[in-house]
């Protein structure tokens, strides 16, 4: 009986060790800190990982994230320096640095992101509020954001807080405004476009004007070489001739007449008369052409003269 009794006082023992044991001890990860409470009054804050203790029953353990936490803002109107009103989307990155701090001044991370969106809004506002749409949208935007993120690193310094960044995802016209911008970019585009074609077009036409006159002079200068070469070789050829005339003078001029007959006696539409006893004629008279021999082949052919005076007068 007494064996009994001393194993059940054992047992309980045990069991009120092993629950003293499992409150006084805490399991830290390395991707948080332990603030240590007792009734509710900070006492330690620990920060490296593993096992710890504390006292049993009385204190408690409030864990804080100490990773880098992403901050989402939703996306505001903000008016710029130059009165445009801009769609700002931006968004910020935090640790908690200060966990003592963070817990007596805000408690909770739904706290603090409640809290540094309204510093986000607010450096927002500030900062964009001193530039133009340009440099919001393309000369100075990197510089812009970090004026933003070290606005509210500073506030949130007395949080226990370091916003380690803070970005423009986004900005934009509002939509009412965004089709009258994008008609005036378009109208602008149209009329530099216009601009390059009317250049485009007056440097084609000087460069065809250039051309033109280029293949003007270069004809001309052909021409004119052409017309000299054409005198040079009509002077030889007649050079030419005149040798040959020198040479032989009647069958130069039965070879100048024999020219005549192919080129004035072709089949043609035009007709003409001429007389039988003609000097165009006088090869058919006269093998020689001369006149004295014409008349003393046309005696014995008297009767014939008729007929031999018509084929002449219908030649063509």
């Amino acid at each position: 009986m007494r064996l009994n009794v001393a194993g059940g006082v054992v047992a309980v023992l045990l069991i009120a060790a092993l629950i003293v044991a499992y409150s006084a001890l805490f399991t830290l990860y390395p991707t948080h800190q332990a603030l240590v409470l007792r009734f509710g009054k900070p006492q330690a804050v620990i920060t490296d990982p593993g096992l710890h203790m504390k006292a049993p029953f009385i204190d408690g353990v409030v864990y804080i994230d100490k990773r880098i936490l992403d901050l989402e803002a939703p996306a505001q109107e903000v008016i710029a320096s130059d009165q445009k009103r801009l769609v700002v989307d931006a968004f910020a990155r935090y640790r908690i640095q200060d966990a003592l701090r963070f817990y007596q001044t805000l408690g909770s991370q739904d706290a603090a992101d409640s809290q540094l969106k309204i510093l986000l809004n607010s450096a927002l506002r500030r900062v964009l509020g001193e530039a133009t749409f340009i440099h919001v949208v393309r000369d100075q935007r990197a510089d812009l954001m970090a004026r933003i993120r070290d606005l509210i690193d500073k506030e949130a310094q007395s949080y226990g807080i370091q916003v380690v960044d803070a970005r423009i995802r986004r900005a934009d016209l509002p939509e009412q405004n965004s089709q009258a911008v994008y008609k005036r970019m378009q109208t602008e585009r149209q009329r530099e476009a216009a601009e390059f074609r009317a250049e485009g077009a007056q440097r084609a036409q000087e460069i065809r004007s250039r051309a033109d006159r280029q293949a003007t002079v270069l004809v001309a200068e052909a021409n004119s070489k052409g017309e000299q070469i054409r005198g040079e070789g009509d002077a030889t050829r007649n050079e030419i001739f005149a040798k040959a005339f020198s040479q032989d003078p009647d069958f130069f001029a039965f070879y100048r007449s024999m020219q005549a007959y192919e080129a004035g006696l072709k089949p043609a539409d035009t007709r003409f008369l001429l007389k039988p006893d003609t000097s165009f004629f006088r090869y058919f008279n006269s093998p020689s052409g001369k006149a004295g021999e014409a008349g003393a082949a046309a005696a014995p052919a008297a009767p014939r003269a008729p007929a031999a005076t018509g084929a002449p007068s219908a030649s063509r």
